[in-house]
């Protein structure tokens, strides 16, 4: 009953999805819609559309069981997760609306007037959104497998042939209101159960277990230094994931981006409650999972703990549904913001903007797929985290930097870039392939942000300073045009994306 109802779930949000889609197919008409859906999405359906591509498998399946898994430390992803979200409304949301641009290596162009950077941006675009792609597909995986015994590849599959059908057809129109429509059934999907499991859990004889190091914060060999690392990298790294910087560029104006900041952290705040509450209770009912490897499947097993019979199938239906709603709204946005920057970068002038944003988005996906597929098991909150630690140390600097320091060169962005892009990546790359040595160092790698978000910051500035003679020579117009308040209209000849780069659009 189980596997029936999961299935029909599965299917109902894949198709669901497919038709909210088809829903901005019909106004997906040029580039702009295609890219930016023409930048005018208001600030209430940008939020849910934000939220929905935020909240991915980390959100909804990995939280919960790092929670379950280390405990009260692991509080600090979800509060990172959201308070990224502020310092986006304070730093960033505003001034990069008014750039203009499509993307994050548009901004660095208009910014910086180099091409150079332009390219290492689009560079570590594509690897920070690859990054973010695998866990969503092996979560896609993991979720098929627990509650229907499919092999681990079909999850993926489907989650990759869905989001192509929204993405090629109708851009970033289609997954807005997809993503919209995705959020509030992850809520919903998390929501619901709570109300049957908290009642019943309480006849249920809980497991034994130590809650005195399970509850107390800072315990273990090198805790402080993994848990501020932790938030420098879940504080920061939403400024640098580009799935999340594009959303900024289809507001009106920059008041609607600061507007739609504003509602994405209420939302993620009543969101991120949730998946706390069912990690206390795998640590109380399931805490078995720890010792067989599957913490992240806790979300979707514990009703199965705690109820029986058709109520327990229906809800584990529903957060199977809510799960799969995660996975198709997240990939959707990281496959449109990479495919967007290969599109513009590599295809463009050869098949056209439509055109090339199609192959891009389809090659994006089909070489992902793979990697996904291929690679080994990683926890699916960690291996988020690890992408919002390499973003915080390369296109985080890149934002912060170039909108608030006029001193800012091309050189010295590129020598930041470099050096936290190398510096994150290589502990990225021992990760996945198992290669984290011990002691001391092994911390350093698993949670590298402490250390490689200060290079980067301290490489850009430093380099900065040493070519000073450099700056662009329009960045007193770009700050201008930056900082300047949405009701003054600036003179649009000077140099920006759109006549720099978009002029056949």
């Amino acid at each position: 009953m189980t596997t029936l109802a999961t299935a029909l779930a599965v299917t109902l949000v894949t198709v669901a999805s497919l038709v909210v889609g088809a829903a901005g197919l019909r106004l997906s008409r040029t580039t702009s819609d295609f890219y930016v859906a023409s930048r005018a999405v208001g600030p209430a359906l940008n939020a849910s559309a934000i939220s929905g591509e935020y909240l991915s498998a980390a959100s909804f399946l990995g939280v919960a069981g790092l929670v379950l898994l280390h405990g009260v430390d692991m509080l600090w992803y979800p509060v990172g997760y959201t308070a990224g979200y502020l310092l986006l409304l304070v730093f960033v949301a505003a001034p990069l609306r008014r750039s203009r641009a499509y993307t994050v290596p548009d901004f660095a162009e208009f910014r910086l007037e180099s091409l150079g950077a332009r390219q290492l941006a689009t560079v570590l675009v594509v690897a920070i959104g690859m990054l973010y792609v695998v866990p969503q597909f092996q979560g896609a995986g993991l979720t098929l497998t627990t509650l229907t015994g499919a092999p681990t590849w079909l999850g993926a599959v489907i989650v990759a042939l869905t989001v192509l059908a929204n993405v090629v057809a109708g851009g970033m129109r289609s997954i807005t209101l997809s993503q919209a429509f995705q959020y509030w059934l992850k809520l919903f999907a998390l929501l619901l159960p709570v109300f049957f499991l908290l009642p019943h859990a309480g006849h249920h004889r809980a497991a034994h277990w130590d809650a005195s190091s399970w509850a107390e914060p800072l315990q273990g060999r090198y805790a402080l230094y993994l848990t501020y690392s932790i938030i420098v990298a879940t504080f920061l790294g939403a400024m640098g994931l580009p799935h999340v910087v594009v959303r900024f560029y289809t507001n009106r104006d920059g008041r609607a981006a600061r507007r739609t900041t504003v509602a994405v952290l209420c939302l993620l705040g009543i969101f991120y409650l949730l998946p706390t509450v069912y990690g206390v209770l795998g640590r109380m009912y399931a805490p078995d999972l720890i010792a067989h490897g599957r913490t992240d499947s806790v979300v979707l097993e514990l009703p199965g703990r705690l109820l029986h019979g058709p109520l327990s199938d229906l809800l584990t239906a529903l957060l199977g549904a809510g799960a799969f709603a995660a996975f198709l709204s997240t990939t959707s946005g990281l496959i449109i913001s990479v495919g967007g920057v290969v599109a513009q970068d590599l295809a463009r002038h050869r098949l056209g903007p439509v055109a090339a944003f199609r192959l891009s988005v389809t090659a994006a996906t089909a070489v992902t797929l793979a990697l996904a597929v291929a690679a080994a098991g990683v926890a699916v909150a960690h291996a988020v985290e690890l992408a919002f630690a390499v973003a915080a140390s390369t296109l985080c600097p890149l934002l912060v930097l170039g909108i608030w320091w006029r001193g800012l060169t091309s050189p010295g962005a590129v020598a930041g870039m470099l050096a936290g892009g190398v510096a994150s990546g290589s502990a990225v790359l021992a990760v996945m392939l198992g290669a984290t040595p011990g002691g001391w160092w092994g911390a350093v790698v698993n949670q590298p942000a402490l250390c490689t978000v200060p290079l980067g910051f301290a490489t850009m500035i430093v380099g900065s300073l040493l070519t000073s003679s450099r700056r662009p020579t329009h960045v007193a117009r770009t700050m201008v045009r930056l900082h300047a308040p949405d009701e003054l209209e600036l003179d649009r000849g000077s140099y920006h994306p759109e006549t720099a780069r978009h002029s056949s659009y």
